[in-house]
């Protein structure tokens, strides 16, 4: 960690983080295989460019949008995906004896209403990237409770994606544990304890606006990959 960082600041900007997150993944793996790199959340997208670009790979952004509990509008209970896969923290489901007709019937509300917006807004309503056969890595900033993420890979499953790593510069080590028992690899440099929020880790960090997720998923969109190379 670099000196002039306090003890519980891993990174000074995202660009930092990537070089940290880049350090850790088998590389060579994912450069000899036909790799597509995914963004699962807009801050999620900066990383997935930064690998997809040193793997020589394809890259895409997976749209998902979170269901909140009726009572605590800023718990998230759910996630739906815009392959229409939901998954549910069952834990607070039940705490809060929610009823899982509101989960499902809410999932279909954000997936009309903000899901499929999204895939206009970012990818001009075009299907996500063929996953067919491929690996793939799910890439994000940060991995909390990992429902973003369950979603991500359940929906990356059921588009016949043949080996699935997760990367990502932090996260909970709790959360750590329970991925590696359902994908193929997490690559994490820093795996902690009691994680709290991700501006507690870096020392400058903004947003991702959407002109910056817009630029970087256009420039994957317009750019020939393996595949296409081969088939020509």
């Amino acid at each position: 960690m670099p000196k002039d960082l306090n003890p519980n600041q891993y990174f000074k900007d995202r660009g930092d983080a990537s070089t940290q997150l880049i350090e850790s993944l088998p590389i060579e793996l994912l450069s000899k295989n036909e790799t597509v790199i995914i963004g699962v959340s807009e801050g999620g997208v900066f990383f997935a460019d930064k690998i997809a670009k040193t793997v020589d790979a394809q890259m895409d952004i997976l749209l998902t949008e979170a269901i909140l509990a009726p009572n605590n509008h800023e718990l998230a209970i759910a996630m739906i995906s815009e392959t229409e896969e939901v998954v549910m923290h069952k834990a607070l489901i039940d705490a809060f004896d929610i009823n899982e007709d509101y989960v499902y019937s809410e999932a279909q509300r954000k997936y009309d209403e903000d899901v499929l917006s999204y895939v206009y807004k970012y990818r001009k309503g075009k299907d996500l990237v063929s996953l067919e056969g491929k690996y793939v890595v799910l890439a994000d900033e940060c991995i909390e409770t990992g429902l973003t993420m369950m979603v991500a890979l359940k929906s990356v499953i059921a588009r016949g994606a043949k080996n699935i790593y997760i990367a990502t510069p932090i996260l909970d080590r709790a959360v750590y544990q329970n991925l590696l028992t359902v994908c193929d690899g997490v690559f994490c440099p820093h795996k902690i304890q009691d994680y709290i929020s991700i501006e507690y880790y870096y020392k400058n960090f903004e947003p991702m606006t959407f002109d910056e997720i817009e630029e970087i998923v256009e420039s994957h969109m317009k750019k020939p990959h393996k595949e296409n190379e081969i088939n020509e």
